[in-house]
């Protein structure tokens, strides 16, 4: 597997693409939901959030202590768990859960009517994958644990190989040559939407965030 092809600036030292790095906990536990043709606020609502909750918000230009993410919306009582944060770039959007509140179920429905839809996860347990579906139904999961990405990548759905092959794998000194880093679903879901961000480019994507849980 080739290096991450991701532009310059993109991905931290550990191979996390930055935008996230940024919005992730010290130890993350947390999910990335991306679909090709659906608003941020029909996702949002498709994963179990309350519509009446959705406000629009920026990322403040200087990170909180804990975190870059807006904060609450007033009057909104603070969420049981998690803060969603929605966005859309190009024909993608893309839902960030912070906590790892969501999970894949709601993937297929996110894809129905001919859409396409995945979502990458990482428990605090280092246990990550990323599952694809396209028009409603599932059609592959990839668990870091079992991948092999010289065997597995090449057998992939077209889209979805290019976005591991652009994933490529970032080396770690408790890494075998060639095995998997434990971030390269979250590269991979990434590159298959086009959120090549910065943090400073993340601040001119108008965003809905909610409390969620």
């Amino acid at each position: 597997m080739p290096t991450p092809g991701f532009p310059p600036h993109t991905l931290d030292s550990e191979g996390l693409p930055v935008w996230i790095s940024a919005l992730a906990a010290e130890d993350p536990h947390h999910a990335l939901h991306v679909v090709r043709g659906l608003e941020p606020a029909e996702a949002l609502e498709m994963l179990g959030a309350k519509p009446r909750l959705f406000q629009a918000r920026e990322l403040p230009a200087e990170p909180r202590e804990w975190s870059v993410l807006p904060e609450p919306a007033p009057g909104l009582e603070p969420g049981a768990g998690a803060t969603l944060l929605a966005g859309r770039v190009g024909a993608w959007t893309f839902v960030y859960d912070g906590a790892g509140f969501t999970d894949r179920d709601a993937t297929a429905e996110l894809s129905a009517d001919g859409r396409t839809a995945a979502v990458s996860m990482f428990s605090i347990n280092a246990d990550a994958s990323l599952t694809y579906a396209v028009d409603g139904a599932e059609v592959t999961t990839v668990d870091v644990d079992d991948l092999d990405p010289a065997q597995d990548v090449p057998g992939l759905p077209d889209e979805l190989r290019a976005a591991f092959e652009a994933a490529g794998v970032v080396e770690h000194d408790y890494l075998d040559p060639g095995d998997p880093d434990y971030d390269i679903c979250m590269r991979a879901v990434c590159a298959l939407a086009g959120l090549f961000l910065t943090v400073e480019e993340l601040r001119q994507v108008p965003l809905l965030v909610t409390p969620f849980g």
